[in-house]
């Protein structure tokens, strides 16, 4: 057994979408390698309706997988296939963009204004890029959750986790996607496949992903001017990603307001990457095509 040391601590940071939705983006639009296959994943969190109600309006999207989960409030969702749904607080869309596809995602707040969810981004490997788009809409309380003796609570939304399936199948990366809450001060051993790229996101309390051979909540920083060593607080808290290398397993120690997180791994595809906005393919020449095929009417290759 091998712990997965923290290769980086990353700060999601402020940005805006779609038509002028207010988010926090963890990674995206960069380089893809270590975090391959996974390509984008942002915090859409908010409590002022003026910041997220003009929502996502009609857009396209070829060659990826997008990853929709909401903890608070509502998304209304349709596509150019006919598909029309509302997900909310606990339910989960994962729609394979495939060769193409036209949809809008307009989020409406709780009764309290508030909107909360995540989205991640996939990408798909060239052999299935042009494969027929489609939906799993998960409502929440399909997805399978376990309870430890210790009081950890993990909610398996894909891949198979402590004896339980999630329900999202299917899935080319072949990941694993869980919500993780960790009570108070308890550490937590949880197991990645080793051929995976992994990372966990924390949105609520704060903790310490650490390996064996480290003190958590603290790293030592030696070879001071005096001679002198410090210890530097290593908390990971609210809205912060983290970046693992390789190894089987991830040690979390929780803070005293405990931690929940998003777990998410999945294996590489290894493959080039030619991306513009919401189009991802192998290559300019292919990026090039597709968007001659939105001006020219031929972008959707499958029929309502």
């Amino acid at each position: 057994m091998s712990f997965r040391p923290v290769k980086r601590i990353i700060e999601s940071r402020p940005t805006t979408e779609g038509a002028g939705v207010k988010l926090r983006r963890a990674f995206g639009f960069g380089e893809t390698r270590e975090h391959d296959p996974f390509l984008l994943f942002d915090d859409f969190r908010n409590e002022s309706p003026g910041d997220y109600l003009a929502g996502f309006p009609w857009h396209p999207h070829r060659g990826i997988e997008t990853i929709t989960y909401v903890l608070a409030g509502e998304v209304d969702h349709g596509d150019s296939l006919g598909n029309r749904g509302t997900l909310g607080a606990g339910d989960i869309q994962w729609m394979t963009a495939g060769s193409g596809i036209l949809h809008q995602e307009m989020p409406r707040g709780d009764a309290h204004g508030r909107m909360h969810g995540f989205q991640l981004w996939a990408n798909l490997p060239s052999s299935l890029k042009m494969t027929a788009p489609r939906y799993q809409d998960i409502p929440g309380a399909e997805i399978p959750e376990v309870v430890d003796d210790d009081g950890t609570v993990v909610r398996v939304v894909s891949g198979d986790f402590w004896g339980k399936k999630g329900p999202v199948e299917g899935i080319a990366a072949q990941p694993r996607y869980l919500d993780v809450s960790v009570p108070p001060n308890r550490r937590k051993v949880l197991p990645v496949e080793v051929a995976s790229h992994a990372f966990a996101y924390v949105f609520a309390g704060s903790g310490s992903f650490r390996d064996a051979s480290q003190p958590f909540g603290a790293l030592v920083e030696k070879g001071l001017p005096d001679g002198e060593e410090i210890f530097i607080r290593d908390q990971t808290g609210d809205r912060s990603l983290v970046l693992f290398d390789s190894g089987d397993d991830v040690v979390v120690q929780a803070g005293p307001e405990g931690i929940r997180f998003l777990l998410v791994s999945g294996r590489p595809i290894r493959e080039p990457v030619a991306w513009y906005g919401p189009i991802v393919m192998n290559s300019q020449a292919e990026l090039r095509q597709a968007f001659a095929e939105l001006q020219n009417g031929t972008f959707i290759k499958q029929s309502a």
